[in-house]
């Protein structure tokens, strides 16, 4: 009997997040060494923040709650975003990866910022 879906796996935004992370998760693995417990612990950390918080808030009772969820997940974007910046601008981060990750990142925010309105409107 396959498994039911949980609530937040039905969120495009949780979909995004989850990518996101697993992809920081593979491009992250090529980073030299010296940064195992710098810019890849971090990337690493603020990737996974976004759709576990996603996910924790879809968890929770009220929407008062899934929006102060949102709220951290955004803030982790925005700290994930900051942190690719700096891989771009030591040389760890191709400026490709960095737009193309931008962009995804934008698409996140927009999501859980709708997501926030529509719940606070409630």
């Amino acid at each position: 009997m396959p498994r039911q879906q949980q609530a937040h796996e039905r969120l495009d935004v949780f979909k995004a997040a989850r990518q996101l992370a697993i992809d920081l998760y593979r491009e992250t693995a090529t980073f030299p060494s010296d940064e195992k417990f710098g810019l890849t612990s971090q990337i690493r950390r603020a990737a996974v923040s976004i759709p576990a918080n996603i996910a924790e808030g879809a968890a929770r009772r009220s929407k008062r709650e899934f929006s102060r969820f949102l709220l951290v997940a955004r803030g982790s974007a925005t700290e994930l975003r900051l942190l690719l910046d700096i891989a771009r601008e030591t040389g760890n981060v191709s400026d490709d990866r960095f737009n193309a990750c931008g962009e995804t990142l934008d698409r996140i925010v927009a999501m859980a910022s709708g997501l926030i309105r529509r719940s606070d409107s409630q």
